[in-house]
């Protein structure tokens, strides 16, 4: 809970003017509160004495009760735009801090766990400047009471002092359980929208297998967990408000029966009785801090759930540029997350394939070598500099990235494939997506929200983007499982000729592919088990047994598990065994 205190204490610092704003009408409105018994009490006994100045008295009360009630007023406005000022602030911190992080965060929360974390979580912590502002202020009528009641008759201060001991001690214990049950409610949510963010993500296979109903129960599994966290804050509410509110009477009663006394004696007026009884009740306005106190124990568990996300690493770059070179990739001496790569070297304009079964790690290859992974051990160059020293534009701009699912990012088709209009179209002809791009309503320029695509459309705009972007290295991370044979191979040549040298990384599954390629490295069992050109390998029945045999199964389009395509074309066989000697 210290990350997420000091989480609140910031969000409440970088809340901008509002947390001013919302002390100064807290302040102002404590004050009139205070006033206004003070002069009631002078009007009463302007008016029993029959004193001309009750007339003024009055009109003081009447101005007291409407800056009361101004300040209501703006301190509601106020409360709302800080809440609003501070979640933005914060989610937008969370949101570059999870992009900065690149796949650790998502390897370390469920997607819908991230999704909870960034945007309920984050809102909830963004009303810490309202309730921290709310509870101190009622600290104002508290200390102003205590004087009031001094100045009036001392002996009835002890009496507030000692319900105030009690109020704070019942808040105190308020807030322990409540963000304590506060946690376990946002941690249940957040394990129920990572099952519905699941879920969805392979919605199809759930209605085509006509489980529904099934996967229903199995994402609303935790809401009895829910409802007891639930409960558990209702009933904590319940009884600290019983508590608290039994003070209040109980005081009332205590100084009406002092001071009872003290006016028989001659010792106060009517008018000052009244107004230590309403000094008292003021003093003791801490026992409405309740809503104040619940709001700032969610906002606290929710800090500290934040919290464990800015507090993953984010990837760290250097300042480094390439010097001129025709983009080698060394690995030297390399582990990572079980894969033993070792020394390997991937010359400069030449085209590698990755092949190895499902699960051997050629996504975790491919992702060192762009570093989209970090290796536990050892270093990767490009043309001799580590990626790690590399600032960040440097290394964006040397290496282009497809994926086998891309996002596109951007307003239009031409902004996902390149910010630069005159890559674009050269980008997507080498990706086979000129031509579909050209028959939307307004080419390059469509919006993407206009351009439904199918899932080999969407990668080869995505493999566009990488030829757009990479100077010296292309990654591709079985960026083509979902075009057609017929544009897998046109692609597959152009990235075998690709006029400006670049280097070449392909996580392959097709026999054409790695025969196409200068050099294979074979992944098995977790490390390199071969090196070298595809004629070569062949001659391995283990090596052909990775393109022949149902081995395991690869993810879809949406998640869906689709058994391997093993079955090659003729002209894959044939391009193969031709390159057998």
């Amino acid at each position: 809970m210290r990350a997420g205190d000091r989480l609140v204490a910031g969000t409440v610092r970088r809340g901008g003017p509002w947390p001013a704003v919302l002390a100064g009408t807290a302040v102002v409105g404590a004050a009139g509160e205070l006033a206004v018994p003070y002069l009631i009490g002078r009007t009463v006994d302007a008016l029993v004495a029959r004193q001309p100045s009750g007339t003024h008295w009055l009109a003081l009360c009447a101005g007291a009760v409407a800056a009361v009630m101004l300040c209501e007023s703006l301190g509601v406005w106020a409360r709302g735009a800080s809440g609003a000022h501070a979640a933005a602030t914060l989610r937008s911190g969370v949101l570059r801090h999870v992009l900065g992080t690149g796949s650790a965060a998502t390897r370390r929360f469920p997607e819908g766990e991230l999704v909870t974390r960034a945007g309920l979580n984050a809102e909830e912590v963004g009303r810490a400047p309202e309730t921290v502002t709310s509870a101190l202020a009622l600290l104002v009528p508290t200390a102003g009471a205590l004087v009031a009641l001094t100045l009036i008759a001392p002996v009835l201060t002890l009496t507030l002092g000692a319900a105030i001991v009690v109020i704070l001690l019942v808040l105190r214990a308020f807030l322990r359980t409540t963000t304590t049950l506060a946690g376990g409610y946002q941690q249940v949510q957040g394990e129920i929208a990572a099952r519905l963010v699941e879920a969805l993500g392979g919605a199809r296979t759930i209605a085509a297998a006509g489980t529904a109903d099934r996967e229903s129960r199995r994402v609303l599994a935790p809401l009895p967990g829910l409802r007891t966290h639930g409960m558990a804050l209702w009933r904590a509410n319940a009884s600290a408000a019983v508590r608290a509110g039994l003070v209040v009477p109980l005081l009332e009663v205590a100084v009406l029966a002092v001071g009872g006394f003290m006016l028989a004696a001659g010792d106060l007026t009517i008018g000052e009785l009244y107004a230590a009884a309403r000094y008292a009740v003021l003093g003791a306005s801490l026992s409405t801090a309740l809503g104040h106190i619940s709001g700032l124990a969610r906002a606290r568990a929710a800090a500290g759930r934040v919290a464990e996300v800015l507090d993953l690493p984010p990837v760290r770059y250097g300042t480094r540029t390439l010097p001129p070179g025709p983009g080698t990739v060394e690995f030297r001496d390399v582990a990572a997350n079980g894969l033993t790569v070792g020394d390997l070297t991937l010359p400069g304009g030449s085209v590698t394939a990755v092949v190895g079964r499902s699960g051997a790690g050629k996504s975790l290859l491919a992702a060192l070598a762009g570093r989209l992974a970090e290796p536990g051990h050892g270093t990767v160059l490009l043309d001799g500099v580590p990626l790690a020293e590399l600032a960040e534009e440097e290394l964006r701009r040397a290496i282009g990235y497809a994926f086998e699912r891309p996002v596109l990012v951007g307003e239009t088709i031409g902004d996902a494939i390149s910010p630069v209009a005159p890559r674009r179209a050269e980008a997507a002809e080498a990706a086979c997506a000129d031509g579909f791009v050209r028959r939307l309503p307004l080419g390059y320029a469509t919006p993407l929200g206009d351009a439904p695509m199918s899932g080999g459309e969407r990668q080869r705009i995505g493999l566009a983007r990488a030829f757009a972007q990479g100077e010296r290295l292309l990654v591709l991370d079985d960026a083509t499982s979902s075009l057609d044979t017929v544009t897998e191979r046109q692609v597959g040549q152009a990235l075998t000729t690709d006029r400006l040298g670049r280097t070449r990384l392909i996580a392959a599954h097709r026999l054409a592919t790695a025969a196409r390629a200068d050099q294979v490295v074979w992944l098995d069992g977790g490390t390199v088990r071969a090196c070298g050109p595809h004629h070569e390998l062949w001659q391995d029945p283990g090596y052909r047994a990775v393109f022949q045999e149902s081995d395991g199964v690869q993810d879809g389009a949406d998640g869906v598990q689709e058994e391997p395509r093993e079955a090659q074309s003729a002209e894959e066989v044939q391009a193969a065994e031709g390159a057998a000697p």
